[in-house]
């Protein structure tokens, strides 16, 4: 029998030399991912039928380093294929694999996800988003918040309540909407840092068929436990955005990769800007000052123990560790680096903190970073969730008392809900 690293080297060999010959900085983006995804090295732990190749998730791992290897693009990266795909394929029936895979796994389509609630947010199973049958249609009434990229959405993974007799856990359904229709209206949630990554959605007798059901009726629950499972699995390789609005399908797969096209993005801070703080306390002559240099370090020290992080997690990746909880870690890690990245940067800037502009030191990156660090708080999940995933499913601490488990959602005050009659 092959040892198990042979193999993960033998895979990484093979798509390594699959993409020294394919790669080429000018092709167009539509035409490099019609070569990812029938070559099956865009979605290698796919299945092969469905775009993939069926590796492990170590040799998923094995395959990224390859892309990383040889400066190309990865595959597209909505929502729809980070968390979409891996969710239709461990639930959906076939047909909606065969409806929506290819659309996914060619980049012809964004997806957003639907879950959040201005009252059901950390209690996400407290939603009321409503979906009443219709004939072959379901109707949809309510609202969603901080939903990131809606704007740019084809189509929506939707959570919506179906059963309001059944308790909240239990009355829920996952399905596949379309965008495009009058019922729909998606607001923008402008951010301090000028971006507008997050909106406000808006159902209004909006309709969906009953064949975009994702698992079953009423079950929507486990299928969303997947897709947040997925939320905060990293390790995907930096490419361009799928779908029509965003115009990249055209843009040349080597100026994407050289960082020369760029479309307007989330803005929730960046990565690796520890050196940018300390080049600009060097510049305003702030590095001599012992409890400025104690600061730097402690940010410098941070940002490096995020990246050996990141190593580890690959590494993880390496041995087999699939999706999990572990990931609430890292994603607790990135909301604290955010924060005292806003921290010291506005301590080394002073008075020049309340400037922006490319003309302000450091052209403008740590007003940046300050203005978006709350941002990261709250997409993938606020930090209260992943403080008690951390405490339920690593730590293994008791849960909660749940009193609510077997009570009807109808009867239930929650959220923005009414008192009910």
């Amino acid at each position: 029998m092959v040892p198990m690293a042979a193999e993960d080297d033998a895979v990484r060999e093979e798509a390594l030399a699959w993409l020294r010959q394919q790669w080429n900085p000018d092709l167009r983006v539509r035409e490099w991912w019609t070569l990812l995804a029938e070559s099956g090295w865009g979605f290698p732990s796919w299945p092969r039928d469905w775009f993939g190749h069926g590796l492990r998730a170590e040799q998923a791992a094995a395959v990224r380093e390859a892309f990383f290897e040889v400066g190309a693009i990865g595959p597209p990266g909505s929502l729809g294929q980070r968390l979409g795909g891996p969710t239709l394929l461990t639930h959906a029936r076939r047909e909606l694999l065969e409806q929506f895979l290819p659309e996914l796994a060619y980049g012809r389509e964004f997806w957003c996800q639907f879950f959040s609630e201005p009252g059901a947010g950390s209690d996400l199973a407290g939603l009321q988003t409503r979906a009443v049958r219709d004939g072959d249609e379901w109707v949809v009434n309510g609202q969603k918040v901080w939903t990131s990229g809606a704007q740019y959405a084809d189509r929506g993974m939707l959570l919506a309540r179906t059963d309001p007799d059944a308790p909240k856990h239990q009355g829920l359904t996952y399905f596949i909407i379309d965008i495009d229709q009058p019922g729909i209206e998606v607001r923008p949630l402008h951010q301090m840092n000028d971006a507008h990554g997050f909106n406000e959605v808006f159902f209004t007798d909006a309709r969906v068929s009953n064949d975009r059901i994702v698992g079953h009726l009423n079950g929507g629950w486990s299928v969303a436990l997947t897709t947040l499972t997925y939320e905060r699995y990293g390790g995907a390789v930096p490419s361009a955005q799928p779908g029509k609005r965003l115009a990249m399908l055209e843009a040349r797969v080597g100026d994407i990769a050289s960082g020369r096209h760029r479309s307007e993005r989330e803005g929730l801070g960046m990565t690796a800007i520890a050196a940018t703080v300390i080049d600009v306390a060097r510049s305003l002559e702030r590095d001599g000052d012992p409890v400025i240099r104690q600061r730097l370090a402690q940010l410098h020290a941070q940002e490096e123990i995020q990246r050996i992080a990141g190593l580890r997690s690959t590494a993880a990746r390496r041995t087999g560790e699939g999706p999990g909880p572990g990931g609430s870690v890292g994603k607790i890690a990135r909301s604290n680096l955010s924060r005292l990245t806003r921290e010291v940067g506005m301590e080394v800037l002073g008075a020049n903190g309340l400037l922006v502009g490319p003309d302000t030191p450091g052209g403008g990156r740590l007003q940046h970073a300050a203005l978006s660090s709350p941002g990261s708080s709250i997409a993938g999940g606020t930090d209260e969730i992943q403080h008690n995933i951390i405490g339920e499913r690593v730590l293994g601490l008791p849960k909660e008392p749940r009193l609510d488990a077997d009570v009807p959602f109808r009867s239930l005050r929650t959220g923005t809900q009414p008192t009910p009659d």
